[in-house]
């Protein structure tokens, strides 16, 4: 027998030891946590408020507005406050509560991404029927499953990990507290777990990303069927905000799993992970807003709504 004993709390080492470049990250951080704050919660208020925007696209672009404010939340404002106070501790509850959060709310991000693409291939290669299998029933079916699926998936993996003992050390060369670091402070072996963990991001990952490819590869044979330039142009119009949005999220999460022999391990994965926290949930309403016509025209109608109400 020997003696153990049991971390309580964890030290995160964060992005960088070097004061003038944390204070630009501190700025750099907040800024882009802000724009998303608010660029997101713009997206749910427009969605929920304009009639124009009831189609169940929007629907579900709504959730995945919820799930991105949460998604960030749950590691950009810790990171802030270690950053501003100098403070590099987290609880070990706390530490358990940002891996779930982080996991559950990243996975249920993909399958919304996935279940928006299938919504997108039944507008455009089955419009006739769109009305009827993407009622107001059905849509929200479809978003309650992303979020059962989500958590399950990652409750299979989190709760053997939180069930292993953690008897030092206890830093972690982290700027929040992620699975992998984790499993490394273990005291007991963990290959078997790394390896369940990496099956089920890879099932997540390339299971959506299949379903988001093969919709695509429909939707782009449909488009090009269409004999008319003007309804080329308009169903691929449809389809081309979210497009532009999957592209981004899968680009930035599978930066994480192609690693160059050149790097550092851990500083790689840091900085892959700080890029895949804040890109996907800061362009989301910047991609909507730039490049849906239909959006544009519904805050520009909120607004003019909102002003004459102001000039009353």
């Amino acid at each position: 027998m020997t003696n153990e004993t049991t971390v309580w709390e964890f030290i995160l080492l964060g992005l960088t030891d070097n004061f003038p470049l944390e204070v630009t990250l501190f700025l750099l951080l907040f800024g882009i946590y802000l724009s998303t704050l608010i660029g997101n919660t713009v997206i749910i208020i427009i969605t929920q408020m304009n009639v124009q925007l009831c189609s169940p696209m929007y629907f579900f672009l709504r959730y995945l507005a919820w799930v991105n404010i949460g998604f960030m939340s749950t590691v950009i404002p810790k990171a802030l406050v270690n950053i501003a106070t100098g403070s590099k501790s987290i609880s070990l509850a706390g530490c358990f509560i940002q891996i779930f959060l982080y996991l559950v709310l990243g996975t249920t991000e993909f399958l919304l991404i996935a279940t928006m693409s299938v919504d997108r291939y039944i507008a455009i290669c089955n419009p006739l029927h769109y009305p009827t299998i993407m009622n107001t029933r059905i849509c929200s079916l479809l978003v309650f499953c992303c979020l059962a699926g989500g958590l399950s998936l990652i409750l299979v993996a989190c709760i053997p990990l939180f069930l292993m003992p953690f008897c030092g050390p206890n830093v972690m060369n982290h700027f929040f507290c992620d699975n992998g670091p984790l499993m490394k402070l273990a005291c007991v072996d963990t290959s078997s777990l790394e390896m369940i963990h990496f099956v089920i991001a890879v099932f997540s990952l390339l299971g959506t990303l299949s379903v988001n490819i093969v919709s695509y590869v429909k939707i782009i044979s449909t488009i090009l069927r269409i004999p008319s330039t003007t309804g080329r142009k308009k169903a691929f119009s449809t389809c081309a905000s979210h497009f532009t949005m999957a592209t981004i999220a899968y680009s930035s999460c599978l930066s994480m799993y192609i690693k160059p022999t050149s790097t550092s391990g851990l500083d790689y994965n840091k900085m892959v992970a700080l890029l895949n926290t804040v890109i996907s949930p800061f362009f989301v309403p910047i991609v909507y807003c730039l490049r849906n016509r239909q959006v544009q025209d519904a805050l520009k109608a909120e607004l003019r709504q909102r002003i004459h109400f102001a000039k009353k």
